[in-house]
């Protein structure tokens, strides 16, 4: 067999996305390993590890819906203003109210998401509107509205919520000893168990439904998605429904995680949640990602940025300049290795 036919047919094997979810996959684990090695014994510890989980349970839901908006060619940047809103919200109904309900609280939360999808999805899939100045428009009024509920911030007193904030799953069989040699269980916060729930469900959702490889069509190609029957408006407007749920789930888990409100919540996350798509292998220009590249790519985010504050670089602009080179580093890698397998299967 001619060896150009043969390398041709192992890159037709792997596609587009289960190539760069292998790339992300493998530089996160060197990363870590890296850390481990060289950065001593904090790493060792798996609490180092499930802290990142803990500390990344709201973004991993928001990039994952982030994540299904860039597979069908969009981008939403309201996805941090929704964040801080439910917090909010969700903290001035609990602390302020009388007879507060927590499933309340949820279903504030699941409400705003949904409004924000539905308003944006239309005004994206059906009055053709770009979808940046859609979603720059939700930022400024999001974060807007979050100072109109309330200015000043405020930690949630209410004692369910208190009780499922500080609830704590163990992990069997990982833990750790202290200085005292006490064993300590390593141990995820109830917003992890909500995150992987997530990716699973929208993994599955892109992978085996028919909804999924409308989003991927959409993004690869909106005139072929069309010659195939697919309804591309309403697949766009599903989009940012998913997008903007996310949103509104991952505010609830955020909200879990800091137990307060305040309009400076959640600054950044947006641009974060894109970062980790792009780093887990999700392409700008559409049709090529995948959620379990997204998960990894919010680790591989929050590991190198442990690793520079380890390092004794915990200065803001250190976390923004390592962040910009790892993001620049992605998007070469991701260019480079696209580019080969096209001049391998042309050959």
């Amino acid at each position: 067999m001619d060896k150009k036919k043969l390398k041709g047919g192992i890159f037709n094997k792997v596609s587009d996305t289960n190539l760069l979810l292998a790339i992300t996959i493998v530089i996160f684990l060197l990363m870590y390993i890296g850390a481990i090695v060289f950065q001593g014994s904090g790493f060792r510890k798996p609490q180092m590890f499930f802290n990142i989980l803990n500390a990344n349970a709201a973004l991993i839901i928001t990039a994952c819906g982030m994540s299904i908006v860039m597979i069908t060619g969009g981008i939403d940047i309201s996805v941090g203003g929704v964040v801080a809103l439910v917090s909010m919200c969700c903290a001035v109904y609990l602390d302020k109210t009388s007879n507060p309900n927590i499933f309340v609280s949820i279903l504030i939360a699941l409400g705003i998401g949904l409004a924000y999808g539905i308003i944006q999805g239309i005004l994206v899939a059906y009055f053709d509107i770009q979808p940046f100045i859609v979603s720059l428009a939700g930022m400024f009024f999001a974060r807007g509205m979050t100072t109109i509920v309330n200015t000043a911030p405020f930690n949630v007193q209410n004692k369910d919520f208190t009780k499922l904030k500080n609830t704590r799953i163990t992990v069997p069989k990982m833990g750790s000893y202290n200085k005292k040699g006490m064993y300590i269980p390593a141990y995820v916060e109830i917003g992890v168990v909500v995150a992987l729930i997530i990716v699973v469900i929208l993994f599955l959702v892109l992978r085996y439904t028919k909804l999924g490889r409308n989003f991927y069509a959409v993004g690869g190609n909106q005139q072929s998605a069309l010659m195939l029957g697919v309804n591309v408006k309403r697949t766009k407007f599903l989009s940012h429904i998913v997008c903007s749920l996310m949103a509104g789930i991952g505010g609830y888990v955020y909200f879990l995680h800091v137990g307060s409100g305040a309009a400076s919540h959640a600054t950044g996350m947006e641009m974060n949640a894109i970062a980790s798509s792009i780093i887990g292998g999700t392409m700008l220009t559409g049709g090529v990602g995948n959620i379990i590249g997204t998960l990894f790519g919010v680790l591989s985010l929050s590991t190198i940025q442990n690793i520079v504050a380890s390092a004794g670089l915990d200065q803001a602009w250190w976390t923004g300049i390592t962040i910009a080179a790892m993001l620049c580093l992605f998007l070469v890698i991701q260019s480079i290795v696209i580019r080969q397998k096209k001049r391998a299967l042309k050959t």
